[in-house]
């Protein structure tokens, strides 16, 4: 395949959609090397301070729902857009925005339930195994806020009449990061439920 071919604006949208998957490749390996750090610890602490029957709260099973359910939305806001209804496009994305949303919250109600087991971040009461889990949640955290933020960029720009069914780059883009976050999300919680079985 020759990268050189194609129009400007060709050549424009086949640049960024590579600079997107150049930084989704980094964050890919930036938390395969948490999940290296949390298995190696595990090893290493098993027979001192290692949780090993910790559980997840509760609260973060009800956001693999929502942020799973958000990724839904999306596509079908995308699907909107390709028909250029554009009611639908609006109704998609505020979904998807709330949904989001609402998975940060739900995250924050997780902490708020490993406190309550008490279990904090640092300090006395702190313990490497759910350190860790803060550390892994927190940073998926910040990536959901990049998302959100994304996507706010897109509601506003598609009250802007910049997209149609022949002009998707920018939501294609936004949608695409939505969806790395959502599914790192699924494997991170994945991980972190079988793990405790598996030690």
């Amino acid at each position: 395949m020759d990268l050189t071919q194609g129009t400007q604006q060709v050549k424009k949208a086949r640049s960024k959609k590579m600079m997107l998957w150049f930084g989704i490749g980094s964050l890919i390996m930036s938390f395969a090397g948490l999940i290296s750090a949390f298995i190696v610890s595990s090893k290493q602490r098993l027979n001192e301070d290692w949780l090993i029957d910790f559980q997840l709260p509760n609260a973060f099973f009800v956001s693999l729902v929502l942020i799973l359910l958000s990724s839904l939305t999306f596509i079908l806001g995308k699907r909107a857009l390709e028909q250029n209804k554009m009611q639908m496009v609006t109704v998609w994305l505020f979904v998807t925005l709330g949904l989001g949303i609402a998975f940060v919250y739900s995250q924050f109600a997780g902490f708020g339930e490993i406190i309550m087991s008490g279990y904090y971040f640092t300090g006395p009461t702190s313990n490497i195994t759910m350190s860790y889990i803060y550390v892994i949640a927190i940073l998926h955290i910040a990536h959901v806020i990049a998302g959100l933020i994304c996507l706010i960029v897109v509601i506003y720009n598609h009250f802007k009449q910049k997209y149609n069914s022949n002009n998707m780059l920018g939501f294609e883009l936004t949608a695409n990061f939505w969806h790395f976050v959502d599914m790192l999300w699924l494997v991170l919680f994945l991980f972190l439920y079988f793990f405790r079985y598996i030690i």
